[in-house]
């Protein structure tokens, strides 16, 4: 396997980030309320990688009333799809390689043994 191969998409990988694309791959779309109470996020955190998400094109975001109130809706797009996707491979492919890797060494495998106590 390459290296390039082990290397994690930064801006998705982020937990805050993480947290809101996973989210949002459940659902055709989310509201702002919605997002906050999933993610543990703070207001200010979930705007700015909201931003972050939007600024990369992986979200979109539509800001509307309802019955008089302002109501932010949030969804994925196709490359945001895509893109969460590629990421939860990658985390595959780096388990795998933890569960397959190579066989430790025996002194590594064999834990150190203690000096029975001596009976009188």
């Amino acid at each position: 396997m390459a290296d390039g191969e082990l290397v994690l998409d930064r801006l998705v990988h982020e937990p805050g980030r993480l947290a809101i694309l996973t989210v949002l791959s459940a659902v055709t779309d989310a509201d702002f309320v919605f997002l906050q109470r999933t993610t543990g996020l703070t207001k200010g955190n979930l705007s700015s990688h909201l931003a972050k998400l939007e600024d990369a094109g992986l979200v979109t975001i539509e800001k509307r009333f309802v019955r008089k109130k302002p109501n932010t809706s949030v969804a994925l797009t196709a490359a945001g799809k895509r893109r969460i996707g590629r990421h939860w491979e990658q985390l595959e492919r780096l388990k795998g390689l933890a569960d397959n890797g190579p066989a430790p060494s025996p002194s590594a495998a064999t834990p150190a043994r203690r000096a029975a106590p001596v009976r009188p």
